[in-house]
Order: C-alpha cells, then sequence, then structure tokens
C-alpha cells in the first residue's frame, strides 16, 4: 500500500497571507490619502459655492487684482454702487462693446469661440460673465491652471447670480485707467459725474476704453477711440431695440 506523502500544511497558505498582510497597509495607507484628497476637495468645492454665493447679494469688497494695484500705486479710486446708480446708458455700451449676447448665453458665447477659433486666436471670446469671474475670484495671467478655473467658476456664477447681479458686478470692479476701478470712480475721474449720469456718448466712450484702459483716455479719446465709441453707440442702439438688454434692464 502506496504511503500518502506528507503534506506541509499552511506553508502556501501562510505564504499567501503574509502577502496580503503586507499589502495590507499600503492599501489602508493609499485608500486614505484618496479619502483625505476626496474631503479636501469636497471642503474646496463646498467654500467656494459659499464666496459665490456671498458676493450674490454683498458688494465685492476688493479683488486680488485690486489689492496688488493698491500695493503698487500707494491706493486706487474705486467706489462701489448699485446698479440702480448706474446709467443705462453704459449698461448698454458695455454689453454692446463686450458681448452683445449676453443676455443670450449661460456664461459662454460659443458663436464668438468658433469665430476665435476660426480667427486662429486673433479675436478674444471671453463673456463679461468670464471677465467677471476672472476679476472677482482669480487673478490676470493666462496660465492654463486660470483658464480651467475660470471655465469651471463661470457656470456656476450663471447659476447663483442672476445676469443683472453679473454685469452689475463687473461694472463695479472693472478697470477703466490705472488705479481706477467702477463705473462710479471712472465717470468721476473722466467726466466729474456721478455713474448715473453719464451721457450716451460718455458712456460709449468708456466703454471704448476697456480693452486697453492704462493706454487709452475716455476724457482725451484718440481718433480710434472716437470711432470705437460711434461703433458701440449703434450696437447699444441695436440691442436695445431687439430686446438683447432684456436681462438687465430696467
Amino acid at each position: 500500500m502506496a504511503k500518502r506523502a506528507k503534506s506541509r500544511p499552511g506553508k502556501s497558505g501562510s505564504g499567501r497571507r503574509s502577502k496580503g498582510n503586507a499589502a495590507s497597509p499600503l492599501r489602508r495607507r493609499l485608500q486614505g490619502v484618496v479619502r483625505w484628497i476626496s474631503r479636501a476637495m469636497l471642503l474646496a468645492v463646498g467654500l467656494a459655492v459659499a464666496w459665490i454665493a456671498i458676493y450674490a447679494v454683498v458688494p465685492v469688497p476688493r479683488t486680488p487684482y485690486m489689492i496688488s494695484e493698491s500695493w503698487r500705486l500707494g491706493g486706487v479710486a474705486r467706489d462701489w454702487v448699485p446698479m440702480e446708480e448706474i446709467s443705462p446708458n453704459l449698461q448698454r455700451a458695455v454689453v454692446a462693446a463686450e458681448d452683445a449676447n449676453f443676455c443670450l448665453h449661460w456664461g459662454f458665447d460659443m458663436a464668438a469661440i468658433r469665430d476665435a477659433i476660426a480667427d486662429g486666436g486673433a479675436r478674444g471670446a471671453s463673456t463679461i460673465s468670464q471677465q467677471t469671474v476672472k476679476n472677482t475670484f482669480l487673478w490676470q495671467s493666462r496660465s492654463w491652471v486660470r483658464k480651467a478655473l475660470e471655465a469651471a467658476i463661470t457656470p456656476v456664477v450663471e447659476l447663483i447670480w442672476p445676469k443683472r447681479r453679473v454685469l452689475e458686478v463687473y461694472l463695479n470692479i472693472a478697470e477703466f485707467d490705472e488705479g481706477v476701478f467702477g463705473a462710479e470712480a471712472a465717470a468721476r475721474h473722466y467726466f466729474g459725474v456721478a455713474a448715473a449720469d453719464l451721457t450716451q456718448t460718455q458712456a460709449a466712450r468708456l466703454a471704448a476704453i476697456l480693452p486697453s484702459p492704462q493706454t487709452r483716455s475716455a476724457s482725451e479719446p484718440s481718433d480710434a477711440t472716437r470711432r470705437r465709441a460711434g461703433q458701440i453707440l449703434d450696437g447699444a442702439a441695436t440691442i436695445r431695440a431687439d430686446g438683447r438688454d432684456m436681462c438687465f434692464a430696467n
């Protein structure tokens, strides 16, 4: 009768268990890191949404760019005023100049983006909503990180803020000259009047200098700025006539 080979119980099984036991602490550490990162990301998202929600009703005190310019210049001119104290002439002029379809899109003007791509990036496609997000919450560099954050935050702002609020914030934080921020400070700086009292021509000139406020003047406009202001006057009349001011006009 053949003898059974003696088995060596536990050798192979214990080897597998020891490998599993060795891997378990590493796996647990990795799971802990993943949980920590997930919680940190959720916290960051929650804080960002809360920040956006607060600014839906509270005047924006300062933007990162205002702070940096204040440090550089030793102070800036800026007075927050509600939308009711900003001339409708300026509201329409800025929309006509910067984002004529402001009332029709959800933060991104896809037609403008397609046109910009077709032109090889020679023209800008940022909407007023995107510019408001950049100026309010982010920094001024052209980095991909900043653009990615801008793209992520813009739909949230559009979801929480009414369009009228987006434009109100934009008009109060836009730079109109070196160290001059917002419609009220700009109106007094260039024309010696309140933002509520801006004429159509004055409003169009302010809108005309927005792409390059530190190299253009609304009170002493160049020929190019005058021509641009004339185009903006026509555009403002057009968006008023066809109802593209419906989301912010009184």
